[in-house]
């Protein structure tokens, strides 16, 4: 029989975040090819991660409709796993990579301006996309190992037998620790610090400042509300020696990430838009440096420009 609840959110997040990240999708795509900055290319890897997860969303609906039986061939199964893990971590990483960047920007404005390269972003993001994708092909290691194997599984990647168990609840607390606490502690520290170094600038508007706190507000939220409680399941189910018989609810929420991010695409690349002013540094004569970043110092003037 149909799976309805799955099934319902399966179409909603579908109906909704598809065409919000190809809108999101085509405005970074011509930000990056008029002036790339650190933030519109990382933006522009969680769009496509979201984009990546969303087109295997269909399987998860055929799952859903089959009664959460997987009918369609084990290699499909893999893949969607796959997928599906490693746009959620490969999202949280980019999270945090934007919140670095953001930070820099704010309390280090001449660090940032020397890092504006496109290549350091391009590199980041590679290593983010390696590591996630290192990670979860356990999705395959556990389904397709044969001393692991189990083909008398009419679920996709679901009631794992001990011997699965044993190999994937190590990695699961590593996953935990990895890609979702130290992801979410550094975020929550960035953030932080940016909004106490907006506040203590005067000349910053309010508006700029309430925006600031939306940003910081919606990367939380993506991390509670799509990351943490699934990966809670793994630090728990690590002591239980087992999967908790909560843990595919909490992956029902992970669902709407690709419906959250796009919020976030809006704050994070309106917010901190500047245009800067010529600073002036005297040392041992007169230099001239004109900045022109997204990054902010007491003496710029900014300019909110939505996407």
């Amino acid at each position: 029989f149909i799976n309805t609840n799955h099934f319902i959110l399966y179409i909603i997040t579908f109906v909704i975040g598809l065409p919000a990240n190809l809108l999101a999708l085509c405005a970074f795509s011509v930000k990056i090819h008029s002036k790339p900055l650190p933030t519109d290319i990382l933006l522009l890897n969680l769009t496509v991660s979201d984009l990546l997860f969303l087109l295997i969303l269909p399987l998860k609906m055929h799952e859903a409709a089959s009664g959460m039986k997987w009918t369609l061939p084990s290699f499909l199964c893999s893949i969607t796993s796959f997928t599906f893990f490693s746009t959620i971590y490969s999202s949280s990483l980019l999270l945090m990579a934007v919140s670095v960047v953001r930070y820099v920007g704010v309390a280090f404005p001449i660090t940032y301006h020397q890092l504006l390269k496109p290549v350091y972003t391009i590199v980041a993001s590679a290593v983010i996309w390696i590591i996630s994708a290192a990670h979860c092909s356990i999705t395959f290691i556990t389904v397709h190992h044969p001393s692991l194997a189990n083909k008398n599984s009419s679920v996709c990647y679901e009631n794992f037998t001990e011997k699965q168990l044993e190999v994937l609840l190590p990695v699961r607390l590593e996953f935990f620790f990895v890609l979702c606490l130290i992801p979410l502690i550094v975020c929550v520290y960035c953030y932080v610090s940016c909004i106490w170094f907006l506040y203590t600038r005067p000349r910053i508007s309010s508006m700029q400042k309430q925006k600031a706190i939306g940003m910081a507000l919606g990367t939380l939220a993506v991390f509670l509300i799509c990351v943490l409680p699934y990966n809670l399941s793994h630090l728990l189910g690590y002591f239980q020696h087992k999967s908790p018989e909560w843990r595919y609810y909490t992956l029902l929420l992970s669902t709407c990430n690709s419906c959250i991010d796009p919020i976030i695409f809006y704050f994070s690349s309106s917010i901190f838009r500047c245009t800067s002013k010529k600073s002036i540094f005297r040392k041992r004569g007169r230099a001239v440096i004109e900045l022109q970043s997204s990054a902010t110092q007491p003496s710029m003037k900014f300019t909110v420009t939505p996407v």
